[in-house]
């Protein structure tokens, strides 16, 4: 449960009742997903259900707008069903409301590390044949090339999924806070040119240090490090590929072949993310730890997904966050801390050129982000059909970045985008460009959902101490085989 203040943050840093409801349906306080699907949907033909995330049902209205705007028969109206934040558990609700055959939703909003295997269920509709030749033109043309291969089918290539909006991560920072401890945002250029994790390291601990440390901060720095699809995906997918680390030995190899690709965890580029993590918690005289790289945080860090991590920062009791552009959006409010909130790209462990595997070290930014599919059961597939492809549509994805910070899933709307019509996340997009050309996928294939579980299991007890970073690869090692041989 989401507390609007519980360390006595002062009423710059609180927030505000919009962003307070926005984080409470995020973290679990609206109903969930699965209360949601197929039961007391709106019989009316022309009011076509959508299931999502509160985020998205906070501004439907606006959503509905620009629909029409974008063309949408005004008689058709959508209702958006808000569910769990957390993906793996909107998966597991969407499995058992499609397994069951159910008819509404009418779309689902799907997390582009698992849509594949619904494609391959047969839970969907082939957009290829129901979208409308200009629809998928643009798509096939225009759209993001890394999102809309997590769309399709992994055999035939059809497109199963319209890409709502791509996802990368940058690293907020109390900009006011940083610059009373003599540091220079600005003059380093620290939107644009990462900095080494080392060096990251090393500011947000000087910084942490000069602010009275964890006697009045509790963190330098927050994460996300529980034991969900977020640490396999995401942050840890993302700081293993920057020390040029990788699953399957490489970038060629994310989306398969599986039964014939290497596995590469026990690497030492994989081994030294394990171990900075734990000096980032326990420091660097801790056991499994990394020889230059001072404490930032503690192990609460370890139970911390998305809103968990951001609750602390945004009511003023973190210095630096990582996380994705909806809280930049929340964070960079004017009830929150305004142009006090800086961004900079996610640091490097090694640079490019020093990485074994083409397309690694450097700065990385797991690459996120959410599809709009079409329930194969829906009774109102063509009412359905005309609201994804009103969704295709620039001034459709503007009112979702402004709004919720949804980046747009054409490049070009972003690049020619006025960031004075955007609200708080214009002031960052220099950020946002530099993260999305450093975005690194997760290996998404039809057997990544099972494969995801085996990787966030094993690195989080890592990152515990349950087992050392060696023995915790090894299994994972055992584990990805396995999972490889018998697909």
């Amino acid at each position: 449960m989401v507390d609007t203040d519980p360390h006595g943050a002062d009423e710059r840093s609180g927030v505000s009742r919009r962003r307070f409801v926005q984080a409470a349906g995020a973290s679990g306080v609206a109903a969930g997903v699965a209360g949601c699907l197929g039961g007391g949907g709106d019989d009316d033909e022309n009011v076509v259900q959508i299931s999502a995330d509160q985020d998205f049902a906070d501004i439907s209205d606006d959503i509905e707008e620009a629909l029409h705007e974008a063309g949408l028969d005004e008689e058709i109206s959508i209702e958006v069903l808000p569910g769990d934040f957390e993906t793996d558990s909107r998966q597991a609700s969407y499995s058992q409301a499609l397994d069951a055959g159910r008819s509404e939703p009418d779309i689902f909003m799907m997390d582009s590390g698992w849509t594949i295997p619904f494609i391959v269920r047969e839970h969907l509709d082939n957009l290829t044949e129901t979208l409308s030749d200009d629809v998928i033109d643009y798509v096939e043309s225009d759209y993001l090339g890394a999102s809309v291969d997590t769309a399709r089918h992994p055999e035939t290539g059809d497109l199963y999924g319209l890409p709502l909006f791509p996802d990368y991560p940058v690293m907020q920072y109390r900009k006011d806070l940083v610059e009373e401890a003599g540091f220079d945002p600005e003059g380093e250029n620290w939107a644009t040119e990462p900095m080494s994790w080392q060096e990251f390291a090393e500011v947000v601990a000087e910084v942490w240090e000069y602010h009275g440390g964890e006697e009045e901060y509790d963190y330098g720095f927050t994460t996300q490090a529980d034991a969900y699809e977020g640490l396999s995906c995401c942050t840890f997918n993302e700081t293993m590929s920057s020390f040029g680390g990788a699953y399957f030995g490489g970038r060629d190899n994310l989306f398969g072949p599986i039964g014939d690709r290497p596995i590469t965890v026990e690497e030492e580029p994989v081994l030294d993310t394990i171990r900075m993590m734990r000096s980032f918690m326990l420091g660097p005289d801790a056991e499994n730890t990394l020889d230059g790289y001072p404490q930032i945080t503690n192990t609460d860090i370890v139970q911390y997904t998305e809103e968990d991590a951001r609750e602390p920062f945004t009511n003023g009791n973190a210095i630096f966050h990582r996380n994705w552009p909806y809280s930049v959006v929340i964070n960079g409010a004017e009830d929150v801390f305004g142009e006090d909130l800086g961004t900079m790209p996610m640091p490097y462990g090694i640079e490019a050129s020093e990485s074994d595997y083409e397309g690694l070290g450097g700065s990385r930014a797991a690459l996120g982000g959410w599809h709009l599919t079409l329930n194969t059961y829906s009774q109102k597939k063509d009412q359905a059909t005309q609201v994804l492809e009103a969704f295709a549509n620039e001034n459709v994805m503007l009112t979702l970045f402004e709004l919720n910070g949804n980046i747009p899933p054409v490049p070009s709307v972003t690049e020619n985008a006025d960031p004075d019509n955007l609200g708080p996340i214009g002031r960052y997009l220099e950020t946002l460009s530099v993260s999305a050309e450093g975005a690194i996928p997760r290996p998404v294939t039809q057997i990544w959902p099972t494969q995801s579980q085996y990787v966030y299991q094993e690195v989080h007890d890592a990152y515990t101490g349950d087992k050392t970073p060696e023995d915790a690869m090894a299994e994972l090692a055992t584990q990805l085989e396995e999972s490889e041989s018998n697909a």
